[in-house]
């Protein structure tokens, strides 16, 4: 067995919440050293046509604040190959939601000549980064109303 294992997981980390822990914690438990790609700032706005709500360089502080986390790397893209050539990872790490999507099967047939193990880790259920957005985003709707009532 080979040591030394280098895992990869990537991520928007917005508002950085307890599913996001979970992987990367999941992550470091089938791994010896996690290198983690977090989207940019351009590449969420192309991907999910929306800025996050924490800039990059924040959101990279706190995942490279981690003690999980070895290296932090910036994620400009989703090509995932791309990736294996620069950090030669021996499993790349996905939310369990993600398992029989099309992009993943993909990945799956591309890496399993590399020797690449795709490890798909339990979705935390309940929370994401979106909700949140939207929670908040009522409470200060609901705030703001409160205040024009009040004057």
């Amino acid at each position: 067995m080979k040591e030394n294992i280098i895992g990869y997981t990537t991520g928007v980390f917005d508002m950085f919440h307890i599913g996001h822990l979970n992987i990367l914690k999941g992550a470091r438990e089938h791994c010896d050293y996690l290198i983690v790609g977090v989207s940019t700032d351009e590449l969420v706005q192309a991907e999910k046509n929306k800025r996050p709500v924490i800039p990059y360089e924040e959101r990279a502080a706190i995942i490279e604040a981690l003690r999980v986390v070895d290296r932090v790397v910036p994620q400009y893209n989703k090509n995932k190959m791309t990736a294996w050539q620069k950090y030669h990872f021996d499993k790349m790490f996905v939310g369990s939601d993600w398992k029989g999507t099309v992009a993943w099967n993909t990945f799956e047939e591309e890496f399993k000549p590399l020797g690449v193990e795709i490890v798909y880790l339990p979705h935390t259920d309940g929370i994401s980064s979106t909700k949140l957005t939207k929670v908040i985003k009522k409470m200060l709707d609901e705030n703001s109303g409160k205040k024009e009532r009040d004057q």
